[in-house]
């Protein structure tokens, strides 16, 4: 085997309360393992019937684990726009793609979450038409590094983003389904995701999928050829009971599961479909089951 496509994999994030010292270990241990990106989710607060559950700040978290990391790729999973001013949203990403050297991705959604809206006081109508606004003002801040921007929700007046990491910015990600959002981001972004419940956590489902987004690429005059597609991909490792999600309603998603050959031979399954990069979501996502994932990395590496 050889490794099909980049693997990263996400950090916990309602999974169970962590500190940062295990944070850090998990980012560590990651990059020491072979793995090629580590990714942070962007949520507020989720309330469960077993009580509020919610991750530590996406964009503080990614500072930190860009500083303490040499080599893997970071980025949000993806981070909502609405959570932000945009501009203080691109100036939050410049800074961490500085501190980590370039290996920032900007991940991007509409966010979902009602719940966290209205415990933090952000508004959640209107969603696809602010994302609208401001990934015009991130896009053009992190690709010009200056906007001049008035609209309904956001302005950025004669803004300037200085300093910069690098010309032209890190490379943006979105993560969506939505039209009016994939017709805003897709003649644009150099990245697009999607959630593992959203194609079944299969390889035929990623090519129904994909075979969709080809035909959201055309409608936005976007050669398809020229996305790069990833996915998230739900894996249990030994000790894994079932994920637990912030989302109540959520239904669950059968896992890649099996022995070290096994989730390899799986996961290279995914090769033949055209993405890119994937992010594992792992059940448990623990430093032992990090380091227990290295040795599928080693298999497909072989």
């Amino acid at each position: 085997m050889a490794r099909p496509f980049a693997i990263g994999l996400q950090l916990p994030e309602v999974e169970w309360e962590t500190t940062w010292p295990e944070m850090r270990r998990m980012a560590i241990a990651a990059e020491e393992v072979g793995f090629d990106s580590v990714w942070v989710g962007d949520h507020l607060l989720y309330r469960t019937p077993d009580g509020p559950r919610g991750p530590w700040e996406a964009w503080s978290l990614l500072a930190a684990i860009a500083a303490i990391t040499d080599r893997v790729k970071i980025g949000p999973l993806v981070a909502a726009t609405s959570f932000h001013n945009p501009a203080m949203l691109a100036k939050k990403a410049a800074t961490v793609d500085e501190i980590s050297a370039g290996r920032l991705i900007v991940g991007l959604g509409a966010g979902w979450n009602r719940t966290e809206y209205d415990a933090f006081g952000f508004p959640f109508d209107h969603r696809a038409s602010r994302f609208e606004e401001a990934f015009t003002i991130i896009r053009r801040l992190l690709r010009e590094g200056t906007v001049d921007f008035a609209g309904d929700y956001y302005s950025a007046h004669e803004c300037e983003l200085v300093p910069r990491a690098r010309p032209g910015g890190p490379p943006l990600m979105v993560g969506s389904r939505g039209p009016r959002v994939l017709a805003a981001t897709l003649p644009h972004v150099d990245m697009w995701n999607a959630w593992h419940a959203w194609y079944g956590n299969t390889p035929d489902g990623v090519r129904n999928m994909l075979g969709w987004l080809d035909e959201q690429c055309v409608a936005a005059g976007r050669d398809p050829d020229t996305l790069e597609r990833t996915v998230a991909i739900m894996v249990q490792a030994p000790g894994g009971s079932g994920r637990i999600y912030g989302d109540p309603t959520h239904e669950g998603t059968a896992a890649i599961s099996g022995t070290l050959g096994e989730i390899a031979e799986q996961l290279s399954a995914f090769g033949p479909t055209g993405i890119a990069h994937a992010q594992l979501v792992v059940d448990p996502i623990t430093v032992q089951s990090i380091e227990w994932l290295g040795g599928v990395l080693e298999l497909l590496d072989s």
